[in-house]
């Protein structure tokens, strides 16, 4: 689990609810069940609008990456290449079928197998970056949901109060009920602006992060296997790998 991601989550709520309490405020000021219903139905709807199935279930997918994001070591990575690449300068590119066979990742499997089947290194590269291209634009898409929600969710609040303001001024014969129906129709803002800012815009670039951050891993064994196609000395391998390291 990522507890860093957990601590800001509650940290940016208790922090709101908290400055509301210290300001005089109360808990039961800020629930509005209306106004959460606009917020959250409308966003979700013009959502629902723009993305197409697949890219909204992939969101929804990804979504777990916030707390329990994929593993993505770089070192583990470079010393796995340059494993492969001192088999392969000992047994030949034919001697890294076996790693092929028990490779756990995917993206480094098709890889291996096509060293083994005597790829030449362009053609490596054309359909291993095709498979950069394509994953890192798939999850992208996908990660973007949440930033839309952020650009949709502060106007929708808007609405929300403009529509509970229209509410309050059809009661003005009675003074009595004006600032309370006003407080209330300006809850449906603070849905929005909290919704955006506290939740789903950093979503949205928590997710991205980790999606570039697979990228980066796969671009790494992908010049790690170029490198060894190419014959290369495991050191020099190493050596260029390294940079991949922040």
């Amino acid at each position: 689990m990522d507890v860093l991601s957990l601590i800001g989550l509650i940290l940016a709520f208790v922090a709101i609810v908290g400055g509301n309490f210290l300001e005089g405020g109360h808990l039961g000021a800020l629930l509005n069940g209306p106004a959460a219903l606009i917020v959250l139905g409308g966003t979700l709807g013009a959502v629902l609008l723009q993305t197409p199935i697949t890219v909204f279930r992939r969101g929804l997918v990804l979504l777990r990456w916030v707390l329990f994001p994929p593993k993505v070591d770089l070192q583990a990575g470079i010393a796995r290449v340059i494993n492969w690449s001192q088999t392969a300068r000992k047994e030949g590119l034919l001697g890294l079928e076996p790693a092929a066979e028990t490779e756990a990742d995917p993206y480094a499997r098709k890889g291996l197998q096509l060293l083994v089947d005597g790829a030449e290194p362009e053609a490596l590269r054309s359909i291993m970056e095709v498979d950069i291209d394509t994953q890192e634009g798939r999850d992208t898409r996908a990660a973007k949901i949440y930033e839309s929600m952020g650009g949709y969710s502060p106007t929708i609040g808007i609405i929300g109060a403009v529509m509970g303001l229209i509410h309050v001024m059809g009661n003005l014969a009675d003074p009595s009920q004006l600032g309370g129906g006003i407080a209330v129709a300006f809850v449906a803002t603070i849905y929005g602006v909290a919704f955006a800012n506290l939740l789903v815009l950093p979503i949205g670039n928590k997710l991205k992060g980790i999606v570039q951050q697979q990228a980066r891993y796969r671009e790494m064994v992908l010049e790690g296997l170029l490198s060894i196609a190419e014959g290369e000395n495991p050191r020099s391998i190493e050596l260029k790998l390294q940079g991949f390291l922040d």
